[in-house]
């Protein structure tokens, strides 16, 4: 994907928190060509979103059609997150929305950028760590293929509180931050030419220029405040949708 100025939104959640999430979330999908002129959404846009061969999560319809319209105006891409890996070819097949499950690279202006949601690098507990080896690997993918959408979603609203993110810790979010800025650092190290790192995960907002001209951005949740970002050519900017 390439855009001059790029808009950066993630951990939405939706379908956990009150419908008033979902409900500003399309409006601000209707503000998104004033923006900028392209979308990066960087991962648990849903709270839980998994493609069947022939079905998929009907608590997203919405969403979902709000998406294919804005892609006819400019370009989208769809990480996945640790609550919605699991999108298989339906964003590329069905709506031409470019699709990454774990990272991709893009341009932005003159910029070389890399995304990632960022579970599995910066988890303050080890189970942390083994939940993101389980959810990403191909055997749980094709176990849950084999279930039935009604109970996989019914499961997934049982476990959802014990196993996602409810009960975040705010210090340990903040000290999982400070490892995904480390990150980043490491990145730019590994790749001269990376002038953009983008991550989410931690929901804690971050937009850093930690080297000249190259920048780390964490646009902060969608969920918590309405947050976004933009990336422009003199460097990124936190927002807020209002």
């Amino acid at each position: 994907m390439h855009c001059e100025r790029l808009v950066v939104v993630g951990d939405a959640h939706l379908g956990r928190g009150s419908p008033e999430v979902e409900r500003t979330f399309l409006a601000f999908l209707e503000t998104v060509p004033e923006l900028g002129d392209g979308l990066l959404v960087t991962g648990d846009l849903f709270e839980f979103w998994f493609a069947w061969r022939r079905a998929v999560p009907r608590r997203g319809a919405r969403v979902v059609a709000r998406l294919a319209a804005l892609r006819a105006r400019l370009p989208i891409l769809l990480l996945g997150g640790n609550h919605d890996r699991w999108g298989g070819d339906f964003w590329s097949r069905e709506l031409d929305i470019e699709y990454a499950p774990q990272a991709a690279r893009f341009t932005a202006g003159p910029r070389l950028g890399l995304a990632l949601h960022g579970d599995g690098i910066a988890e303050s507990h080890w189970s942390a760590g083994v939940l993101h080896r389980i959810t990403s690997h191909r055997f749980t993918v094709g176990a849950v293929r084999l279930v039935h959408p009604d109970l996989a979603c019914w499961a997934v609203d049982r476990l959802s509180g014990v196993l996602g993110d409810a009960r975040r810790d705010p210090a340990a979010m903040q000290r999982a931050a400070a490892r995904q800025r480390d990150y980043a650092r490491q990145l730019f190290r590994q790749g001269p030419d990376i002038g953009l790192v983008v991550m989410s995960h931690t929901h804690v907002p971050a937009a850093e220029e930690l080297e000249p001209g190259r920048w780390y951005l964490n646009p902060g949740a969608w969920c918590d405040g309405y947050r976004y970002a933009v990336v422009e050519e003199r460097g990124a900017r936190l927002a807020a949708f209002a």
